[in-house]
């Protein structure tokens, strides 16, 4: 592929920001969001309110015209601590068989007695309606809607008069003796009680309002998601007439009994889980992930096909630490054809993404900026950077992000560019510093607006490099690895904290997040596998079925986390951080 270096072209809607000139108008009218109108015949106002509005030219033609603050919300003074959990790994002894949102509910009235004030989980993106429940968090079929997996099902309008749900509930609590999640097995719980609940709906107030206020884009991923049941995966295979939301197919579809009831079953079981997620953002303020995309074969791909360039995959190019690059199998927005559609896909991501939320980490934030398209079939070598109009993008986000008054935690670890960084720290978008990366202890040369952690869900716990089972893991599964540099970062760790071969890795573990605790970060998060010690990291980069890639379940319940020594101990030390550090300032 030839490079694509320069951003595409201006596309129809018009993005308004501070700091820079507004553009012109003809003569004509702006219809505000607010359902007022504004005579224009010259450069847009500067005091329009942030938000959507419309232009409308004397000759009837419409033009979007967004209003952005520039620049994302965050409290000044803001220092906080929390806990970063792989929601379905947080099982409770109530839980069936994998971690849901009454556990996350419970972990977050825990935290924030113990002082957090933020719970960071892994994205709860849907996934696919059909064939085996996926398990990556990050290979979704929808990163607007979110997966039922996650429902407490005796929490439901109803459940306590399942004849069945005793039993079923005993099964599923039967799946928390086994250390590896199966999801396949908790879904065929769930959803014979979704099923019967569903059977029983004869509808509510809140749903109806929840159906309207959600709109066409619900209504899109609910025919997906019963056309998936009648026509299977991938939607690519499915009869010509309904490949497409505008499809001649379509209409006929939605409009047959059959058709109808299960596009409403796929909107309740969305509004179940907004009303469990809503009671558990209540408790504390949780963090929630945007994956970097979704499935070729799942419903966004369906929905916004016209925006996507679907015979291309993202990854990144071949380097010192992966000599074969990388392919993460997710199809790109076309930047040429996101931008004529006014943005519309990304704004709606980032505003689901916030939704309940006190703040968002984006996955991959790079990918405002450029990603590394690769030709379907070929190798990452093979691949290029496609620039993304990421002045437009940032405008979007910061918007979103004020109006939900909740901050952005953007990941940029790796490569990034200068300028990126600068760009970033600008709009007030929290860098993400990890200890295993840092080149100096916690202190005044760490960022002050930014997230700081030891560690990852892709890298090793403090225990797994501790005790060296992590290396031996990878050596184990024959994956590329570099020892002296393993060795360079426990000998770093060592130094750091001042310690040698004699202690266990749970007084290491401790001594780790002691070190953290002088972050002058905005942010900094503990991770629920290193509370517990764990040696196993929770995702193995470059395995499929070789690691129990996001199927490691925590070794304990939650009920006994809570009184865990070490993570009790570690609450305690951030907790004083929060008290008495001020955040430097500056990226």
């Amino acid at each position: 592929m030839g490079s694509r270096d320069g951003e595409p072209p201006p596309g129809p809607a018009i993005i308004a920001a501070p700091g820079r000139p507004h553009p012109h108008l003809p003569p004509g009218e702006l219809q505000l969001e607010g359902g007022t109108t504004v005579a224009v015949d010259g450069d847009i106002p500067y005091d329009l309110p942030i938000g959507y509005h419309r232009f409308v030219a004397r000759d009837g033609a419409q033009t979007p015209v967004i209003v952005s603050p520039g620049r994302c919300w965050l409290p000044d003074g803001l220092v906080a601590w929390g806990w970063a959990a792989q929601l379905y790994a947080t099982r409770s002894r109530s839980s069936w068989g994998m971690g849901d949102l009454a556990d996350l509910r419970r972990l977050g009235e825990w935290s924030a007695g113990q002082g957090a004030a933020i719970t960071l989980i892994n994205p709860l993106h849907a996934s696919l309606p059909v064939g085996g429940q996926e398990p990556s968090p990050y290979f979704a079929s929808s990163r607007s809607f979110r997966n039922p997996l996650y429902l407490r099902i005796e929490e439901l309008p109803g459940a306590d008069q399942l004849d069945d749900l005793a039993a079923l509930a005993a099964a599923g609590r039967a799946l928390n003796a086994g250390q590896r999640i199966v999801r396949d097995a908790v879904w065929t719980l769930k959803s014979a009680a979704l099923e019967a609940l569903f059977a029983r709906f004869t509808g509510d107030a809140a749903f109806d309002r929840y159906r309207l206020a959600q709109g066409e884009a619900l209504r899109q991923y609910g025919v997906f998601c019963a056309l998936c049941e009648r026509y299977g995966v991938p939607w690519e295979k499915w009869p010509v007439d309904v490949r497409r939301v505008d499809g001649g197919g379509i209409a006929p579809f939605v409009a047959s009994q059959a058709g109808s009831r299960r596009i409403e079953y796929h909107a309740w079981l969305q509004w179940l889980v907004d009303e469990q997620l809503g009671a558990a953002g209540r408790t504390i303020g949780l963090v929630q992930d945007l994956a970097i995309g979704a499935d070729a074969g799942g419903a966004d791909a369906w929905r916004w096909q016209d925006c996507m360039a679907l015979g291309v995959r993202v990854g990144a190019p071949p380097d010192e630490f992966n000599p074969a690059g990388q392919n993460w199998a997710l199809p790109p927005f076309d930047p040429w054809k996101l931008r004529a559609a006014g943005y519309q896909p990304f704004i709606e991501l980032v505003r689901s993404g916030l939704r309940h939320a006190g703040g968002m980490r984006f996955d991959h934030v790079m990918g405002l900026f450029r990603l590394f398209w690769i030709p379907e079939g070929a190798a990452p070598a093979d691949g290029t950077y496609v620039r993304y109009p990421a002045r437009d993008l940032l405008d979007i986000l910061a918007l979103e992000s004020q109006r939900a008054e909740a901050f952005v935690v953007g990941e940029d670890l790796g490569t990034v560019e200068p300028s990126t960084r600068h760009e970033l720290s600008a709009r007030r978008v929290l860098s993400y510093r990890l200890l295993w990366f840092e080149p100096t202890p916690p202190g005044p040369d760490w960022p002050g607006q930014a997230l700081a952690a030891a560690t990852t869900h892709d890298l090793p716990t403090v225990a797994g490099l501790w005790t060296g089972r992590d290396v031996a893991a990878r050596r184990d599964l024959g994956l590329a690895t570099n020892e002296e540099a393993e060795l360079a970062l426990r000998a770093k760790v060592e130094t750091w904290i001042e310690a040698d071969d004699s202690l266990a890795a749970p007084e290491v573990v401790g001594r780790v997040y002691q070190l953290l605790t002088d972050a002058p970060c905005a942010l900094v998060t503990a991770s629920l596998d290193d509370a517990l010690a764990v040696e196993e990291r929770p995702n193995m980069p470059g395995t499929v079925d070789e690691w129990p890639n996001w199927r490691i379940a925590l070794p304990q319940p939650l009920e006994a986390i809570e009184v865990a020594p070490l993570a009790l101990s570690i609450a305690e030390a951030l907790n004083a951080r929060s008290r008495s550090i001020t955040p430097a300032e500056g990226p």
